[in-house]
């Protein structure tokens, strides 16, 4: 029996639009009945009030731990929930207008007994908008601690498992459990899911695969994603077994957010080399075609939130704490440090330099305090306790060598300390150090900077006049993390260069007043007007805006397991349908059929460009049908051409893009009717050529009208990239030239003005017409720009009420892109069986049943 995923594949019809269609909601938010046929114009039911609050909008927000703290009572047995305001997830809904209701979905960190999990959920739903996912203990183990954080978290940190004690190698056991979890994710939200009206925001590594889950499941799903960590260069990236998987899924969103450019453009370079998909700007924003749809590209660095913050600086009970370190650390420099238990925060780095400073400044002894605080880890293993351990004996040595009865050079607190006990250290603390050797974002100097500038609870405690006493504070941090690039007034350090860690520490400490308050102030106003409201806002803003055309387009499922992905076509450009092409050939009595070479008779990344034996058979039996006239239009040279195709007698051949045509073998080439000068080329030579000895793996391609420089064997980046230098270049300098220089496929073409394949098309319409046989079918396939003139060239002809109108035209692209023709096939593959269905069809003149059955494997 086949499986729903077999009839969801054999299912090509587009998905209609259902924006009108009746909304029964998954989610009641008021006590409601509703008709099995209501419509919009119903009336409310009689027992519902007519102003019922009923949201216009709403947010999912997906992470893998739900903003919800858990106790159960050691006597009752009962749990107690509360929301957890220090989480991020629950932070940003200040980002949305009040009319939007968001609801949350993700994990409990506490384990709830199956018995107990549907009264939990209920609870969560109706008091705090939370559906919680229920993962057995095994999946957990194997998702959360197993491949999120002792694979996927080292790997993207750029660590490496270059032995079984160095890192987690790939287990495929806890790939299974990833994917497991992140279909339980999926399963949930859809639950709960409106897929025409709501949005659907996931966050970080944990759930790089459930974009997969539900575009399956809706393919036109408002679906976001943002990612905390960092993304890792396509070198470390691409030793992942599963990187396609996990690539594609990520495709499947509408908007994928990273913290900074780096992040994105590490993302980007891994779809280039991986999936050969290139980006490009749009009016301002960044975006990737993939299948027919854009999948937009964010960059913008999470902010902390400061109405939080500063009502906790507001607080009597935070400034007592913050008078009791004031004193308790009277006449000595505090820098803090503040960091989750993980071995890349840097922790020892920065006791080194500690070291590294009081040995070389003798006179900061007894003056200068380093106070670390570090919160639990977030995972367990052997690596978190090396860690401890590490940190632990280093401190222990610099205490023993440099402290002294009252005074210790490095205190370490072990936490979880609270927001408000934070608060107080980083308001008495001079500079703030964060040296990890790698970090997503890291909000650390953000929170540093908001309780640097106090509150006037805090200045009367202290007995501080705010005006006398401007706000100062000064920030060391690595050149690794995310927030970096946005703290332009910091001292940005190599965390592993000891000696300018310490370095930098001495001058936070001597630095003036002066140029600690304009760095302060910088920064203050940075992070004030940044806060994760903008942030939250920003991202959703793009959300919306990458949504907009969902129902302006025909979508279809394509492709099995997390491979699958949905191709999204504008209103007029189709598939070419075989029994619709079937027909009209059979019926046509002078046909025109148009082939490019490259890219559609045979396949780019061949390393034999040659046709084989079945395109050539397939050409000769077109071209035995008296009705036909079937030329192949490429861009290569005559001579290639005239090799191949030698044993096609009655082939048309159109070389270096119209400049030379030949109606048949035993016919002479003959050139476009356009004088020529091509004393260009002595110019553009010499420009080329230190472009190919400076790029591996390019060359140049010298054609009796053009010259043509290629990069496919080069890197796809440096290629590329020298590409467009090359276009600038050779545009500036031929200016005053009757050429033409354009970028294709792998390659930057100079050519002579007028002659394009274009122009073949409307010579040989011509050339028939004269001869009283003008097309009455005209089939065009091609798959490059260059054959974008043949597509464009047949719609202004079709269009001309001058020229007599052809009755049947195809002009069909090879793979869904943006184009002139009206028609795609997917692949060379297709285009080959396409061929053989029209050729069959010449040779033999069978019924319309017959023919439709020669395209059998076409679809």
């Amino acid at each position: 029996m086949l499986s729903r995923s077999c009839f969801d594949l054999l299912n090509l019809d587009p998905i209609e639009d259902f924006r009108n269609a009746t909304r029964i909601p998954k989610l009641m938010t008021v006590p409601r009945v509703i008709s099995e046929f209501e419509t919009d114009d119903n009336h409310q039911n009689d027992d519902v009030p007519a102003d019922s609050p009923v949201p216009h909008q709403r947010r999912i927000i997906v992470a893998n731990q739900l903003p919800i703290r858990a106790s159960r009572d050691a006597k009752t047995s009962k749990w107690s929930f509360e929301l957890d305001h220090d989480s991020l997830v629950l932070q940003l809904r200040d980002g949305f207008k009040p009319d939007v209701e968001v609801l949350y979905v993700g994990c409990l960190k506490a384990e709830i007994d199956p018995s107990e999990q549907d009264e939990v959920a209920s609870l969560l739903l109706h008091e705090f908008r939370c559906v919680p996912t229920f993962l057995s203990m095994d999946v957990q183990n194997k998702f959360y601690h197993g491949f999120c954080k002792h694979y996927l978290w080292p790997l993207f940190h750029y660590m490496l498992p270059m032995t079984p004690s160095h890192g987690a190698r790939f287990d495929r056991a806890l790939w299974q459990a990833y994917v497991s979890a992140n279909k339980a994710f999926a399963d949930r939200i859809i639950e709960v899911l409106n897929p025409d009206e709501d949005f659907v925001w996931i966050h970080d590594y944990h759930l790089m695969v459930l974009p997969t889950f539900l575009r399956k499941r809706y393919y036109r799903v408002k679906l976001g994603f943002f990612l905390h960590s960092p993304f890792p260069s396509s070198e470390i990236y691409r030793t992942i077994p599963v990187r396609e998987e996990i690539l594609r899924a990520l495709l499947n969103c509408d908007l994928i957010g990273f913290h900074i450019f780096d992040y994105a453009r590490h993302f980007l370079s891994c779809c280039s080399r991986m999936l050969g998909l290139h980006y490009e700007f749009k009016r301002g924003y960044m975006g990737l075609e993939y299948y027919g749809r854009t999948v937009s590209i964010k960059m913008l660095p999470v902010g902390i939130h400061m109405g939080q913050l500063q009502s906790v600086l507001s607080l009597e009970d935070t400034a007592r704490k913050v008078k009791q370190l004031k004193e308790e650390f009277e006449g000595k420099t505090v820098i803090l440090g503040v960091d989750d238990l993980d071995l890349f925060k840097g922790i020892s780095l920065k006791f080194l330099a500690m070291r590294q400073l009081l040995e070389e400044h003798q006179n900061l002894r007894g003056k200068v305090v380093f106070v670390q605080i570090t919160n639990p880890a977030r995972s367990r293993g052997k690596d978190v306790q090396d860690v401890l351990n590490e940190t632990s004996a280093i401190a222990k040595e610099i205490n023993q060598r440099y402290g002294e009865p009252g005074y210790q050079p490095i205190i370490v607190i072990n936490g979880p300390l609270t927001t408000q006990e934070k608060a107080a250290y980083y308001a008495i603390s001079e500079c703030c150090l964060v040296n990890a050797v790698r970090d997503g974002m890291n909000l650390v100097p953000y929170k540093y900077t908001v309780c640097r500038q106090g509150s006037p609870v805090l200045d009367r405690a202290l007995g501080i006049d705010e005006a006398d006493r401007p706000k100062t504070s000064v920030i060391i941090v690595s050149e690794f993390i995310g927030c970096s690039p946005s703290l332009s007034g910091a001292i940005r350090v190599n965390p592993w260069n000891i000696d300018a860690v310490s370095d930098a520490i001495n001058l936070a400490t001597t630095m003036p007043e002066a140029e600690k308050q304009f760095r302060h102030d910088k920064h203050y106003k940075y992070i004030s007007s940044h806060d994760v409201a903008y942030w939250a806002r920003s991202f959703d803003q793009d959300l919306e805006r990458a949504c907009r055309e969902h129902y302006r387009r025909r979508c279809w499922g394509i492709g099995l397991g997390l491979g699958f992905r949905v191709v999204a076509l504008g209103p007029n450009f189709r598939k070419l349908a075989v029994d619709h092409i079937a027909h009209a050939y059979k019926n046509a009595n002078s046909r025109l059929i148009l082939l490019d070479y490259d890219g559609t008779m045979t396949p780019q990344a061949s390393v034999d460009k040659a046709p084989s034996s079945e395109v050539i058979s397939v050409l000769n039996c077109l071209c035995n049908d008296p009705k036909n006239v079937v030329f192949i239009v490429s861009g290569r040279e005559k001579d290639s051409l005239s090799k191949w195709f030698s044993l096609c007698e009655k082939l048309g051949l159109s070389a270096e893009h119209g400049y030379l045509t030949r109606w048949a073998k035993d016919s002479p080439w003959e050139t476009c009717t356009l004088a020529m000068d091509f004393g260009w080329k002595n110019i553009v030579l010499p420009v080329m050529e230190p472009y190919t000895e400076a790029t591996d793996g390019s060359f140049i391609e010298q054609k009796e009208s053009a010259l043509v420089w290629h990069h496919q064997d080069a890197d796809p980046h440096f290629g590329s990239s020298q590409a467009k230098e090359l276009l600038d270049h050779l545009e500036s300098v031929l200016i005053n030239e009757p050429v033409v220089v354009k970028r294709g496929q792998h390659i930057v073409e100079v050519k002579p003005q007028g002659v394009s394949k274009g122009i073949v098309v409307q010579n040989l319409i011509s050339k028939m017409q004269s001869r009283g046989t003008p097309p009455d079918f005209l089939l065009c396939i091609g798959d490059d720009r260059s054959d974008e003139d043949m597509f464009k060239s047949i719609v202004h002809s079709s269009s001309n009420p001058s020229v007599p109108a052809i009755a049947e035209v195809f002009a069909c692209t090879v793979g869904q892109k943006p184009s002139m023709a009206k028609y795609y096939l997917d692949d060379t593959v297709d285009v080959i069986k396409l061929v053989q269905g029209l050729a069959a069809a010449s040779s033999t003149q069978p019924k319309l049943a017959q023919v439709q059955k020669s395209f059998e494997g076409f679809i």
